[in-house]
C-alpha cells in the first residue's frame, strides 16, 4: 500500500510538474527607465502575451537597461540570444544594416501621417533585415517627432552655430553639421551624464526623453523641429520563435498586431503629455517659422540623394514612398 502511495504521489508531481517545464519564459532587454511609455508598451504586451496564450509564455520586462545590453548592441543582442526578446530603437542599429536609418532621413517623415505612409513601404524591409539577423519584427512604435533642446532660443541657422548637440545616428551627424553645428552622436545612456559633465550643450530627442531625462536641469529651450521620425522595434529571437506551438505564435502575432495601432496613439498622447511638462518646468518651447521651416527642408534634401547612393538597397523604399507621398 505504501509503496502504491509513493507511486500515486509521484505520478502526481510529474503531472504537475508537466506544464511547467512547458512554459516559455522570456526576458526582455528594454533601454527605457520604468515610466517611460515605450517601456509602458512592452509591459501591456508582456500581459496580453500571458493571456492569449494561457500562460504558456511569459515575458519579464527589465527597464533601463538592467539587462546590460546597451542601445545599439538591441539587435545583435538577439540575434546572438544573448536575450530573447527586446524594444530596439532602430535608427541606433545602422552599424549592423544601413538601410535601418531610412526613416530618420531629416524631413523625410516629419508627421505620423508620413510615417504611417513610409511603413507601408518600408516594413517589408525591415522584416527581411530582421530575418537575416535571426529575429522576427513583433510591432513597431514611433517616438514623438525629434526636438531640439538648447541653451539659447533657436530662430535662425545662425543660432545652431557651435552648438555641441547630442544626435543619434550618422543621419543626424549629417544634418547638424550641414546646419553648422557640432554634433556628437551618443545613446541614450550617456546624455544626462554629457549634459552634466559640459561635454555636450544641446540635444534632439522627443518631449518624452526630454522628460526623462530632467533636460530643464540643464537646458532652458524646446524647439519642436519635428526633423526626424524615429521607431522602435520589438523583436524575437527566431530560434525562441520556432520553439513555440504555432498556436501560441499565431495569439502572439494577433496581438502585437492589435496592439501596434494603440501604441502609435499612446505616442501621440505621450507628446502633448511631455509637451505639458516641459513647460511646466520652465522649458521654453517654440516652433520654427515658416523662413527657419524652408531653410531646414533645404539643407535635408540632398542628405536624402546621398543616402540613396550610399545604400542603394534603400533607394526603391524612398522612391516609392516619395511618389505616393506626392500625388
Amino acid at each position: 500500500m505504501l509503496k502504491s502511495t509513493h507511486a500515486l504521489a509521484g505520478l502526481v508531481a510529474l503531472t504537475l510538474a508537466g506544464p511547467a517545464l512547458a512554459q516559455t519564459s522570456w526576458d526582455m532587454s528594454v533601454v527605457w527607465p520604468e515610466g517611460n511609455f515605450h517601456t509602458k508598451n512592452a509591459q501591456t504586451f508582456a500581459q496580453r502575451v500571458s493571456e492569449v496564450t494561457d500562460g504558456e509564455v511569459q515575458i519579464t520586462v527589465h527597464s533601463g537597461g538592467a539587462l546590460g545590453i546597451k542601445g545599439p548592441e538591441g539587435m545583435a543582442a538577439v540575434r546572438d540570444g544573448i536575450v530573447p526578446i527586446a524594444d530596439i530603437l532602430m535608427s541606433q542599429q545602422v552599424g549592423e544594416n544601413p538601410a535601418l536609418g531610412v526613416e530618420t532621413l531629416p524631413f523625410l517623415a516629419p508627421t505620423m501621417q508620413d510615417l504611417t505612409l513610409l511603413h507601408k513601404f518600408y516594413r517589408p524591409m525591415i522584416e527581411k533585415i530582421a530575418a537575416e539577423m535571426n529575429q522576427k519584427l513583433l510591432y513597431m512604435t514611433p517616438w514623438p517627432g525629434q526636438a531640439v533642446y538648447s541653451p539659447q532660443p533657436i530662430n535662425t541657422l545662425a543660432d545652431m552655430s557651435g552648438l555641441k548637440i547630442r544626435v543619434v545616428d550618422a543621419n543626424g551627424h549629417d544634418y547638424f553639421a550641414a546646419l553648422g553645428a557640432s554634433p556628437v552622436q551618443m545613446p541614450w545612456g550617456e546624455v544626462v551624464p554629457s549634459l552634466a559633465a559640459g561635454t555636450i550643450n544641446g540635444v534632439t530627442t522627443s518631449s518624452s526623453s526630454g522628460v526623462d531625462g530632467a533636460f530643464w536641469e540643464f537646458l532652458k529651450n524646446m524647439n519642436t523641429f519635428n526633423w526626424q521620425a524615429s521607431s522602435n522595434i520589438v523583436t524575437v529571437n527566431l530560434d525562441e520563435w520556432a520553439a513555440l506551438d504555432p498556436e501560441d505564435q499565431a495569439a502572439i502575432e494577433a496581438a502585437a498586431a492589435d496592439l501596434e495601432g494603440q501604441f502609435w496613439l499612446n505616442s501621440r498622447a505621450e507628446d502633448a503629455a511631455k509637451l505639458a511638462v516641459l513647460k511646466e518646468h520652465g522649458i521654453t518651447v517654440t516652433a520654427p517659422s515658416d523662413e527657419l521651416k524652408a531653410e531646414l527642408l533645404e539643407k535635408a534634401v540632398p542628405l536624402w540623394d546621398a543616402y540613396k547612393a550610399r545604400v542603394p538597397d534603400a533607394a526603391p523604399v524612398i522612391d516609392a514612398y516619395l511618389s505616393a507621398r506626392d500625388q
